[in-house]
Order: structure tokens, then sequence, then C-alpha cells
């Protein structure tokens, strides 16, 4: 999907793809070793190699709203992201978030920030993830900093 095709689409069709091809990334990272998974994990990161970082997921759910200390770091991430130019969207669920990066043996209990890493020799790169870089471009250049996505059901 080219910069073009992104602008003429329509606001719910622009969510509905970038959700379905969100979670192709996701899959596609986990698969090639490249998700970070949890805020304080993901903080680590993005402080040790902020350049290895080329994508941002904050999962935020209706039992954590009123979590102050992950709305600051919520706040603290947005931030990061923006300042080292890191594309960053937000889901909703969080379950279906730890649906798709988890799998049966492993449960994550912090699964509020997961990040896309470049391996170090950056052998992986994937046209679905430049559609969500555009997606996130097209919606800060209609004031829309943080995205909100729906990731397809199950």
């Amino acid at each position: 999907m080219t910069f073009e095709e992104v602008l003429i689409q329509k606001p719910a069709e622009r969510a509905q793809c970038a959700g379905t091809a969100l979670e192709e990334v996701l899959v596609t990272a986990k698969d090639n070793d490249s998700l970070t998974v949890g805020v304080y994990e993901c903080a680590k990161v993005m402080n040790l190699d902020p350049d290895s970082v080329s994508f941002c997921v904050l999962a935020m759910d209706e039992e954590f709203e009123c979590d102050i200390a992950l709305q600051i770091h919520f706040t603290l991430i947005q931030s990061f992201c923006f300042d080292n130019d890191i594309s960053i969207v937000r889901v909703s669920d969080m379950q279906r978030l730890v649906e798709i990066v988890g799998d049966k043996a492993e449960q994550f209990e912090d699964a509020h920030c997961v990040l896309i890493t470049n391996p170090a020799d950056g052998s992986w790169e994937d046209p679905t993830l430049e559609k969500l870089h555009l997606f996130c471009e097209e919606s800060r250049r209609l004031n829309d900093w943080v995205p909100e996505i729906s990731l397809p059901e199950r």
C-alpha cells in the first residue's frame, strides 16, 4: 500500500486495515524473536539501544485505566518515541495483544508495552511494518499523535 492509497481510505477502513497489519507484524516479529514485552523491559531496551526500536504498541484496558503510575510510564514512553522518531500506536484490548505476542506456555503479566525491534544484522524487513509506519505518519498529519488501533477478533 502506498502513501497515496493510505490517504484516500476512509478512517474506519484505515483503522481496520491497520489492525490487521499490526497483528501480522506482531506475529512475524515474534517468529523473528524481535519483540520486547513489558513496560520495564521495553524501557531497558529503549535506554540501552534506542536505534534498534522500530515500532511501539501501548495497550490499555479498563482494569488499568485509573493506574496513575502506568499513565506516567505511558507518557514517558510516548515522549521517548516522539524524540527518537519511533512510530507508536495504542490498542484497547490487552488480552487480545497477549494472545498474539504470547503463547500457551507463557502468560505475560505486563503486556502494556510491546516493542518491535530490528535484529542487529538488519536482516528483517517487513513491508507490512512499512504500512503501519505510513498509517502513523498520516495520523500525525491529522493531529492524532498516538492513534488507537483495534486488533481483529479471533
